[in-house]
């Protein structure tokens, strides 16, 4: 990913075993992505570089994430004024659990400057908020406004929106809370997906993002 220039700084990555994440350790380097059981996945690492690095350009201490939290958390470096924090949810209680387990055998406490509740990703997690970041791992139909406010000002969003027609937005609240929506590029499948394809000027691997939706739509064992 580095050589294809998908990743500039990669020491948030560089501190996160992918192994820790997935069930078939065989695959946990493979730049795609992957089942982790309840109807959802991890994203494919190139994914993960691409939301960390626009997410990055700007100082941030609070980040809200849906699906990922252990990279963010590397990317927080505490301060003297601040402890920065990550606050990963689910709406599972299953996989808030299972997050839960593969932190701790990655090494990372659960406590100390992440968190893990389960919720409605939908409608954020108005209690720690507003947030400097907010990442979402899975695609909204359109953009819930409920996260738009909860970023701070300034602050910024990564989001995939779409149902089978997918595109990364970026969202910013700047100092004054006006808002700015940006279409970075679109995620797709195609016949043969898990082939490499161009979808911007470098290689990246096709993937569809799971629906943002609510619990009982997306798991009802």
């Amino acid at each position: 990913m580095r050589k294809a220039g998908l990743i500039k700084s990669a020491r948030a990555m560089a501190k996160t075993d992918r192994k820790h994440y997935v069930p078939d350790r065989e695959y946990a380097y493979q730049d795609s992505p992957q089942p982790i059981g309840f109807n959802a996945t991890i994203s494919a690492p190139h994914m993960h570089a691409h939301a960390l690095e626009d997410l990055e350009e700007s100082p941030i201490h609070s980040v809200y994430a849906v699906v990922v939290t252990a990279v963010i958390h590397h990317m927080l470096s505490p301060s003297t004024e601040k402890q920065g924090l990550v606050v990963g949810i689910d709406h599972l209680p299953g996989l808030t659990d299972l997050s839960k387990r593969n932190l701790q055998n990655d090494g990372i406490e659960v406590g100390k400057g992440i968190e893990i509740v389960t919720g409605d990703g939908r409608n954020g997690w108005e209690s720690r908020g507003p947030y400097d970041a907010i990442h979402v791992g899975a695609a909204a139909p359109t953009i819930p406004q409920a996260l738009v406010d909860q970023l701070n000002k300034p602050g910024r969003m990564f989001i995939p929106v779409g149902t089978y027609e997918q595109a990364i937005w970026r969202i910013d609240k700047d100092s004054e809370g006006n808002v700015s929506k940006e279409k970075l590029f679109g995620v797709r499948v195609s016949p043969g997906s898990g082939r490499y394809e161009g979808l911007m000027k470098k290689l990246i691997c096709v993937e569809q993002y799971v629906p943002l939706t609510d619990k009982g739509a997306q798991w009802r064992g």
